[in-house]
């Protein structure tokens, strides 16, 4: 019994070593699909949207710290960001995967797309949340129409 209470939780330990590290040749491969695919630019212009939010709700605060903190995030978030979805990454996708995908993002037709996935991601956004608003208008309706 002794020995099972020592052997488990190492058998545990590895486990966890194991499953939670991090190929760090994964994780660079990631991120530069992120900077090749133009993810990276549309995690940019996220970051930029919500500067200009807090901006409108903190009118007091001077320019140069608005500046100062977007530097701060458009530096520290990213990388943030990468290490977060490593995980799901990886569970979905192969290193080779990503290397492929990388290979298409070099293509001209990759390119293109990488360049214009900001543009259509912001859109795209904006799109989607009048979608959004008017399917919120149509349930409304229907509940009143159903007396609710």
């Amino acid at each position: 019994m002794k020995r099972l209470t020592t052997i488990i939780p190492l058998i545990l330990l590895t486990f966890g070593l194991t499953f939670g590290q991090v190929d760090p040749e994964f994780k660079a491969a990631l991120k530069n699909m992120f900077e090749v695919s133009g993810s990276e630019e549309t995690y940019k212009t996220v970051i930029r949207q919500m500067v200009s939010m807090f901006k409108t709700q903190f009118a007091n605060v001077p320019e140069g710290h608005w500046n100062d903190l977007e530097n701060e995030f458009l530096q520290t978030s990213l990388d943030d960001l990468v290490d977060m979805l490593v995980p799901v990454y990886s569970k979905h996708l192969t290193l080779e995967d990503l290397q492929k995908i990388i290979e298409f993002y070099h293509t001209p037709t990759g390119k293109k797309y990488a360049e214009k996935t900001p543009l259509i991601t912001q859109e795209s956004m904006q799109i989607g949340q009048q979608w959004g608003m008017q399917i919120g208008q149509d349930f409304q309706n229907k509940l009143k129409e159903k007396g609710y």
